[in-house]
């Protein structure tokens, strides 16, 4: 019996030793810096291992250590347990979630998570506030809608058919013009029952802190989810609900299919997935859902797959959103960087009364330069298309930035070129759109301006003037195939024609633009004109214009130089797929729209104008923003470049004066241009040989052949004009006091001479 005693005593103190060698293994643990390391091969579970000093993105204290009797010790963690750490085979394998430790100086009380045991749940009261704060500050979305997340991370337990799957289960995405497709607007179980769930792999441990749900998008079907469960994992198998007290936590859902609604987990959860089970649904709906998770991914120096596919900068550049009056303020210090190259104007006021400011960047700014093109990026005429606008704040940035650093490329751009930049068209949607905030604004808040009006439709119609009078066969004179005047209806003050657009009208009737683009969003695609189909009972037709190989180019030019445009792996925003024409697309053969911007400034002026939709999501997270500018910055400058492709030159009279409003013709291409103010001009063309006309009311015609080559600046192609006999005779006349005779009023006057004379 005594040496039983003994031996009991024996293995007694061997026990508490280990005991104490696990505390010492949790407090070295605490000093690591990379405590939160975790292969993903490892089944080790994350929730067991000891957390150190608050510091951002902490993983979370174990759960449950040391509670009462009955209840299994979570095994102490550490990276990559070393030999000497005890075995981890005896343990169960259990999954655990514990809420995260509140930053440092606020309420860090905490009761732990409900698992299996006997332990609380996590339900501070005082904790919630505190992780709804760091949501909003510091967790982005995992990228559901701007396709960081790809198709395959995302499942679902059942489905309708494939165009209802997991993968359309995307914030913000829309359905194709034939519902029932493959490109449908929602992911839809395909049983309506409690058993359903979507889930997403977020592929590495996470912090998870919120949901976005939306309903289906359809023109027919009301369908979403009013309640769900969320839960969450570390092995896909083993799911744990998110709790609220003693039970598990129902999230209300939409009221309606479009507008986004945000819930926000009680306390963030670290795991690799994340699952939606819906609960209630539309009484006469099915269980159809689109979603965004909020979440950040927690660092992993150990995997090399994340490290390679993180996208950075190195140009120092403000990334965030700009309200109106930042926005001001940006352009304010770019001038001051650079006032001898910048200008702030602006060009008219919104119905609010936002001004509606430019940047010029130019070597001479305030003045035309003759023989130097003018370029323009319009952004922002759909207020909740808001990259395109961040994308034209950073690229005036940029230019600033090269050109004092005497870059030569941009050093070249800026003195040969005169560049506008009108970053925000309809700012008054955009302070509807940023109401909503990146994630919650939908697919159309903001889209209009104040008075309701869709400002890139809203320009006159000058397609149809053309081909109707191009149509009918018994005019006496040839129709003009460019300047077409606009017509009268829209110069009246009642017409529907939005403030902004009258004052962008005017802006381009001004200028001499030779090329343009205005910026949208929601596609990853350049569509070029005529954005209007021909045949009137068509929806979409090819519509080419006289130029339709040299907008194909310009198109090609902005898309093959965009990191993903041109990707052919990649998915399609929504349901068109553009990668059979590179990235572009004819406006009208996707979708016809009758006084859009791109036909009236190819009709009306000399300027030839391409959308370019510059992303998927519309209204990117700010964290997005060095990864949107990176895929683009190449694109906007290469796109600039393009002006000066093509002949440009004078046209003067014998005396060397420049002719204004003089014709250019190119024969083989029924779309002329005119010379601006000073005689000057530009003709955008493609590489080849050119028989090109100038001619001016009042003087002789001249033709000359001009050859385009394929290296980068306008070729030289000048004309000198010399006048009619019968402009002579004028010119003559009207020095010396005279008015030239009209032959028909002459006749006229003899003949009441005769008639008085016989009376």
């Amino acid at each position: 019996m005594a040496r039983r005693g003994a031996a009991a005593l024996a293995l007694a103190l061997v026990l508490l030793a280990v005991a104490l060698t696990a505390v010492g293994a949790q407090g070295a643990a605490l000093q690591e810096r990379d405590y939160y390391v975790q292969e993903t091969w490892s089944r080790e579970p994350y929730y067991a291992r000891p957390e150190p000093e608050p510091e951002p993105f902490s993983p979370p204290l174990p759960a449950g250590t040391g509670t009462g009797t009955g209840e299994r010790e979570a095994r102490p963690l550490e990276p990559r347990p070393p030999k000497k750490a005890p075995k981890p085979k005896k343990a169960p394998r259990r999954e655990k979630f514990a809420p995260e430790t509140p930053p440092p100086g606020k309420n860090s009380v905490r009761k732990g998570v409900r698992t299996k045991s006997s332990e609380k749940p996590a339900s501070d009261g005082h904790s919630v506030p505190v992780a709804r704060d760091e949501v909003r500050e510091s967790c982005p979305p995992l990228g559901l809608e701007t396709l960081k997340i790809t198709d395959f991370q995302l499942h679902a337990s059942t489905s309708k058919r494939y165009g209802l799957g997991a993968h359309r289960g995307r914030l913000n995405i829309q359905a194709g013009i034939n519902e029932n497709d493959f490109y449908d607007g929602a992911w839809c179980a395909g049983r309506n029952d409690l058993h359903q769930w979507i889930e997403v792999d977020a592929r590495r441990l996470t912090r998870f802190t919120g949901v976005i749900t939306q309903g289906r998008n359809s023109l027919w079907l009301s369908d979403w989810v009013t309640s769900y469960k969320v839960m969450v994992s570390n092995d896909s198998h083993t799911w744990v609900t998110v709790k609220n007290g003693s039970g598990d936590m129902i999230f209300e859902g939409n009221s309606e299919k479009e507008i986004p609604v945000l819930n926000e987990l009680p306390v963030p959860m670290v795991a690799r997935y994340i699952r939606v089970n819906p609960r209630s649904w539309f009484d006469n709906g099915s269980i159809c859902m689109r979603m965004e998770i909020l979440g950040c991914p927690l660092p992993d120096p150990n995997n090399y797959y994340h490290r390679r596919n993180e996208m950075t900068t190195t140009d120092a550049l403000d990334f965030k959103h700009h309200n109106y009056k930042e926005m001001r303020q940006l352009m304010k210090v770019v001038n001051e960087m650079c006032p001898n190259i910048t200008r702030i104007y602006n060009i008219g006021k919104s119905h609010q009364g936002l001004k509606l400011y430019a940047v010029e960047i130019s070597d001479h700014p305030g003045e035309h330069e003759v023989g130097e093109p003018e370029f323009h990026y319009i952004a922002g005429a759909h207020g909740n298309e808001v990259l395109g606008r961040e994308l034209v704040l950073l690229l005036m940035q940029f230019l600033c930035q090269e050109y004092l650093a005497r870059n030569p490329r941009i050093v070249r751009l800026v003195e040969e070129t005169r560049i506008h930049l009108l970053p925000s068209l309809n700012p008054d949607g955009y302070e509807k759109a940023s109401a909503g905030g990146s994630e919650l604004g939908g697919w159309s808040l903001g889209r209009w301006t104040h008075d309701g009006i869709d400002i890139n439709n809203n320009f006159p119609d000058l397609n149809t003037l053309l081909w109707e009078a191009e149509d009918r066969q018994n005019l006496q004179r040839k129709v003009p195939n460019h300047y077409i005047p606009i017509p009268e209806w829209f110069l009246s003050e009642n017409a529907t024609v939005a403030v902004e657009t009258r004052a962008v009208t005017a802006w381009l009737e001004k200028l001499p633009f030779v090329l343009g683009g205005n910026l949208q969003g929601g596609e990853l695609v350049v569509a070029y004109p005529y954005d209007m189909v021909r045949s009137l009972w068509k929806t979409q037709e090819h519509s080419p214009t006289p130029d339709d190989h040299v907008f194909r180019w310009l198109a090609y030019s902005y898309a093959s130089t965009h990191r993903l445009m041109t990707d052919a792996r990649r998915r399609v925003c929504h349901t068109e797929d553009f990668q059979k024409e590179d990235g572009t697309v004819n406006g009208a053969s996707w979708h016809t729209v009758a006084g859009s911007l791109n036909d009236f400034s190819y009709l009306h002026t000399n300027c030839f104008e391409l959308s370019i939709y510059v992303g998927c999501d519309k209204y990117p997270h700010e964290s997005e923003l060095p990864e949107e500018w990176e895929n683009n910055r190449e694109s906007l400058i290469v796109f600039m470049e393009q002006v000066h492709r093509g002949i440009k030159g004078m046209v003067r009279d014998v005396h060397g004066k420049g002719i204004p409003n003089a014709v250019i013709s190119v024969e083989g291409v029924n779309h002329d241009i005119r010379t601006a103010s000073d005689g000057d001009y530009w003709r955008l063309l493609n590489p080849g040989e050119y028989v090109v006309t100038a001619k001016a009311e009042g003087f002789t015609a001249s033709t000359k052949n001009c050859m385009v080559g394929y290296d980068m600046g306008a070729t030289r192609c000048d004309f000198t004009l010399s006048k009619t006999n019968l402009a002579r005779i004028r010119e003559i006349m009207e020095k010396f006091g005279k008015q030239p005779v009209s032959l028909p009023a002459r006749r006229l006057k003899l003949r009441g001479r005769k008639r008085r004379q016989r009376g």
